[in-house]
């Protein structure tokens, strides 16, 4: 079962500040692109992505990295049914 989209927007939110535990997603807006609003590096987005499987229950795979570039796009990737 997918997240809603309040749900998806919570995931994010987590899995980012695991990383960046001061993120304000407030001033990023949810067009900002994640990895250059937190400065996230391959290694910080792939703890990202996994945090973000882990707690929605959604598989991730390599091919569906763009589709989490921003807000707005994870929250449409992790509620696509």
């Amino acid at each position: 079962m997918r997240p809603t989209a309040t749900e998806a927007r919570a995931a994010v939110e987590y899995a980012v500040a695991l990383i960046v535990p001061d993120a304000d997603f407030a001033e990023a807006g949810d067009d900002a692109v994640l990895r250059t609003e937190f400065e996230l590096d391959s290694l910080d987005f792939l703890s990202f992505v996994e945090a973000l499987s882990s707690r929605t229950g959604v598989p991730i795979a390599e091919d569906d990295y763009p589709r989490l570039a921003t807000m707005a796009s994870s929250i449409a990737f992790l509620t696509a049914g």
